[in-house]
């Protein structure tokens, strides 16, 4: 099986005994040993198999060999939300000393997590600019021994470019980890253009209906499946087995939501870029965008998310959102119902006016995921929003 369609309905399902056709729910703690030598080999880890559902779990483990089948890992880490998937990469792979080289358009709790806990533990970090490499080559320390980033970034959807990243990465022994999370891969696989590990929330898209709250790493056996592995063995930031099963039905379709919110997002893109009270449109699908040319290089569509700014900060933002009635007023992203937010009282808030300033979250930002509904109602809704502006 190659294709990833069939990938994201067959892959990583072993019926049990009882002939189910669709993915049971493993809702049990523990698992039972047939002996007193084969309890002391699963814990020995010299054989395989379940043992204790906070890292041996049958669901969660079909959705993990799901979605390394879809990235094309070897191993993937199933966690319980994208933020634990960040720290236990962090937390497996970093010590004190360390140096971590981080982009500046980053989720705005990944950098209250570097600057306020991991600096606590004796990690350095460097931020610079996404789109330039060569601030990525001047940043490289001794010590550096992490490249973080997320492409495109939110909520301005610049693009870093994947191979090139990984080329500089890997001539000074550092690794690369990719946030998968706006594309997902059904749209780019950052594994194939040279990541290390790739980083997921699999809240937004891989749900794609807003139920559950997980995340995931994914690269080789012996990063993932043996160090973060170990580290989720033993702090336990563990999925739940009916979180998993969600995220296996989200999995079922996420080729063809993919496709189609990117495709109503470039005609909403398009749209907004005609409308004088906008005065800028980020989207990588638009040929306005400086990225254009890398984003269709490196991605096979150009996602959900598309933000923009109005005239008149923060008054005029929110009063835009305000005035939508079909839109959902939300943080969260990549669900079925197209959401509204505004960055920089919302998404950044938590990080200090200057780290909001050099990302580019203005007061006017706004963001939208766009979801299933009709792109014409979608229209009418945010034609509501710019007639209060």
């Amino acid at each position: 099986m190659t294709h990833l369609s069939t990938l994201g309905v067959r892959a990583g399902q072993v019926r049990t005994a009882e002939g189910e056709h669709a993915e049971p729910i493993f809702t049990t703690s523990s698992f039972v040993f047939r002996s007193a030598a084969e309890a002391a080999a699963r814990f020995a880890e010299t054989e395989k198999g379940n043992i204790y559902s906070r890292f041996t779990n049958p669901t969660v483990r079909c959705f993990e060999e799901r979605l390394a089948a879809m990235e094309g890992a070897a191993c993937c880490v199933a966690t319980s939300s994208g933020m634990a998937a960040i720290l236990a990469t962090c937390m497996a792979l970093l010590k004190a000393g360390d140096h971590i080289v981080c982009s500046e358009s980053v989720f705005g709790s990944t950098i209250a997590l570097i600057n306020r806990y991991l600096v606590k533990f004796g990690i350095a970090v460097t931020y610079v600019p996404l789109d330039d490499p060569d601030a990525w080559r001047l940043a490289i320390k001794p010590n550096t021994r992490l490249f973080y980033l997320e492409t495109p970034s939110n909520p301005l959807s610049t693009i870093g470019d994947i191979r090139t990243l990984a080329q500089l990465a890997h001539e000074h022994d550092v690794l690369l980890a990719v946030d998968n999370c706006f594309c997902t891969p059904a749209l780019q696989r950052p594994l194939e253009l040279g990541a290390d590990l790739v980083i997921h929330s699999a809240t937004k898209f891989l749900d794609g209906q807003g139920r559950c709250v997980g995340g995931a790493v994914l690269g080789d056996a012996e990063r993932v499946g043996k160090e973060i592995f170990g580290f989720l063995r033993t702090a336990g930031p563990s999925m739940s087995p009916f979180n998993a099963w969600v995220f296996l039905k989200g999995l079922e379709t996420l080729e063809l939501r993919m496709r189609a919110q990117s495709a109503a997002a470039l005609e909403l893109a398009r749209w907004l870029e005609q409308q004088p009270k906008v005065r800028r449109v980020y989207y990588a699908g638009l040929p306005s965008h400086p990225q254009h040319e890398l984003a269709k290089s490196q991605q096979s569509a150009f996602g959900s998310i598309v933000s923009f700014e109005v005239e008149g900060g923060r008054d005029a933002a929110w009063a835009f959102i305000d005035a939508t009635r079909l839109m959902s007023i939300t943080a969260n992203l990549g669900d079925v119902k197209t959401t509204i937010t505004h960055p920089a009282t919302t998404t950044h808030s938590r990080i200090s006016p200057e780290e909001r300033e050099r990302a580019g979250i203005t007061e006017g930002l706004l963001r939208i995921s766009v979801g299933l509904e009709h792109v014409e109602d979608l229209k009418e809704d945010l034609a509501r929003g710019l007639a209060c502006v």
